[in-house]
């Protein structure tokens, strides 16, 4: 009775470590959440179908203004149901419907300083964030270390890409999201650079099935995070931004405003990885920051630089890459860095010009300049200094260039971040969509920006031209993305080649190992609404009739897409429907052929096209029907690939 009483009353923080605990459930159930304070320290706890997923893993932080991390007491809950329908026109599904129910829970510390931790649980993602309201008249907070974890059963294996130290790599640019991933790796093996690891990481949970960890909402408020190095007993925590990163300038904790929130933390939890690659969790959880005056224009694009390089920038080449956009009837030419130089803005103004007269409109090329890494490559020096970057933003207006591509930026401290926002709003103003290179990965970016359409923050096509290696491992990477980097943001990866040899003449440098039928999967696998893909003027003529065909009929934007069988690092099926076409491509990176039950219920009864793999690994198109049952078999060749396509 006494210790009943004294728990009651909350003059002990055992008892009540013990005794108070909150749990949030997904709308079906199936998902949970236990929010609780465990000898006086904030932790949850995530199951799925009452199997352990998360264990016990810590919350909270440390701030310049109070420590939320120890001596804190559960003190207060609220619950609350969500529902939102909204459009994303750039992503995986062009209409959401998101319901969750919400949980805000208030931990007190011994100063009687409080944080809400609100955790968001749809039925198979979870999304919490820390808020904080003004503390004894402060109206700003630093956050000096963040205790959130993620502590896996021990039985997890791991998919995960290392952070690599920074100022390091061709002139100083990394880190930038462009490491190689390792699969199914025991979680306590340690990462290449002793860093951790950047977002987004996939654990299998042995039998049991998948997690999905990332974060999202982040922007000119707070800083990009990671995973650090596995700290035992199966934990991951939240880490900072290197010192070193931005060449040593700039704070690593983040600050805001109070009141003030920090970004989301996700998890996607399933046992297949269906919810993995279907999730909307990124955006479900955002709201777009601004309005536009602008309609953007997706589609398709050629870029010279990714076959014939530095030399290509130059008047004449970039009129050939522009023909060639016209004869594959895409939307865009992209055209890279030193046009400042070896074009300059005057001559551009003609041929941008040229290349509208084509029904053809222009990206251009810019670095992010600025200190924090020594890149020479013009246009320099534009994008960092906002009145310099509004002028020329100006001029790309006056000429009707419709986007910019910006490289080379110098990590993932809150400045950087705020330098991603300046230029993605500036741009806006100029009816201009933005891609970043060299960059962090979009966390949300896709319904928080309306003109951002996508960045690289991945091990992307032009390693493939600068060493062998990459070709040798594009199957395997190809079939990682899907599941882990694609499934949370937009990839500009700037693939789908057509020449087997990669340099320009199609006759020497790197041998591509994937046939052409994987070529066209990946252009409808790796998702981006506006892809620049990897074609050559040449291909107009050596390419396959069948592969070209498909090449100009080739689709960038989704309103549905599906899991439809696959594991990462082997191979991979998705379905993804454009209107009113289905596509369904599958590759495979296995040193065998892989036969497959494709479940295709949605097409049933019809005769749809199938572009594969001959027994020579040339492309070829055939009919076939799907049964009314909705299955069909298909063989995949080793490194290769299928496309099913058909309009309802």
């Amino acid at each position: 009775m006494t210790r009943f009483l004294l728990c009651l009353l909350g003059l002990s923080i055992a008892c009540i470590s013990t005794a108070q605990e909150v749990k949030v459930t997904g709308p079906d159930g199936r998902l949970e959440v236990t929010i609780s304070a465990i000898n006086g320290s904030p932790a949850y706890r995530v199951l799925y179908s009452g199997k352990v997923f998360l264990e016990n893993s810590p919350l909270g932080l440390k701030t310049n203004i109070g420590d939320f991390t120890h001596d804190l007491m559960l003190t207060n809950h609220k619950m609350a149901k969500l529902s939102e329908d909204y459009t994303l026109n750039r992503s995986k599904q062009s209409q959401v419907h998101y319901e969750a129910n919400e949980l805000t829970a208030t931990f007190t510390n011994a100063k009687r300083q409080s944080v809400d931790v609100i955790f968001r649980v749809s039925n198979h993602d979870v999304a919490f964030c820390y808020a904080l309201q003004q503390q004894s008249g402060r109206t700003s907070v630093a956050v000096l270390q963040e205790a959130t974890g993620f502590r896996f059963p021990l039985q997890t294996t791991t998919f995960l890409t290392p952070q690599s130290n920074a100022m390091i790599g061709w002139k100083r640019t990394k880190p930038s999201y462009e490491e190689p991933y390792k699969a199914d790796v025991p979680m306590n093996t340690p990462s290449q650079y002793g860093k951790g690891y950047t977002f987004p990481g996939l654990f299998r949970i042995g039998k049991e099935g998948w997690v999905l960890v990332s974060e999202t909402g982040v922007d000119s408020r707070y800083c990009g995070s990671r995973l650090s190095e596995y700290q035992s007993g199966g934990l991951y925590n939240i880490a900072f931004p290197m010192a070193e990163e931005n060449d040593g300038h700039g704070t690593v904790p983040p600050a805001f405003a109070l009141p003030g929130r920090t970004p989301w933390r996700t998890l996607t939890v399933g046992e297949t990885l269906k919810p993995v690659v279907e999730t909307t969790v990124p955006w479900d959880v955002v709201k777009p920051l601004y309005e536009t005056d602008h309609i953007y224009k997706f589609g398709r694009g050629t870029w010279s630089w990714i076959l014939w390089q530095d030399n290509s920038i130059n008047y004449d080449d970039q009129v050939k890459y522009i023909d060639l956009a016209a004869a594959m009837g895409y939307e865009y030419v992209l055209i890279d860095n030193w046009w400042d130089k070896n074009i300059g803005h005057q001559r551009m103004e003609s041929l941008i010009k040229y290349a509208q007269s084509k029904k053809v409109d222009v990206f251009l090329w810019y670095s992010s300049s600025g200190y924090w890494n020594d890149i020479e490559q013009g246009p320099i020096n534009r994008m960092d200094n906002p009145i310099i970057r509004k002028h020329e933003m100006k001029w790309l207006q006056s000429q009707g260039v419709k986007g910019i591509k910006v490289d080379f930026f110098g990590g993932d401290k809150q400045e950087t971040m705020r330098l991603y926002e300046s230029i993605l709003s500036d741009a806006d103003d100029h009816g201009l969509m933005v891609i970043f290179h060299g960059a962090t990965l979009p966390r949300g970016w896709e319904r928080m920006y309306p003109n951002f359409v996508g960045s690289e923050a991945v091990l992307a096509s032009e390693n493939m031209v600068f060493a062998q290696a990459a070709c040798d491992q594009e199957a395997f990477n190809a079939t990682l993305h899907p599941f882990i980097r694609n499934a949370v943001a937009t990839m500009e990866f700037g693939g789908t080649f057509l020449s087997k040899h990669l340099n320009k003449n199609n006759n020497g440098g790197s041998v591509r190992r994937t046939t052409d039928a994987f070529q066209l999967a990946v252009a409808m696998l790796f998702q981006n609404p506006l892809q620049f893909f990897a074609l050559a003027p040449n291909n107009l003529t050596d390419a396959a009739p069948v592969a070209l065909e498909f090449m100009k009929q080739a689709a960038t934007t989704w309103d549905e897409t599906r899991y439809i069988d696959g594991y990462p690092g082997k191979y991979v099926v998705l379905a993804r429907r454009h209107g009113n076409t289905w596509y369904i491509a599958g590759i495979n990176a296995q040193k065998e052929a892989v036969k497959l039950k494709i479940d295709l219920s949605a097409l049933g009864g019809k005769t749809v096209e199938l572009i594969t793999d001959d027994k020579e690994k040339a492309p070829v198109k055939k009919q076939i029907n799907i049964s009314k049952k909705g299955s069909v078999d298909i063989v995949v060749q080793p490194e290769g690939g299928f496309v099913i396509k058909q309009t309802l």
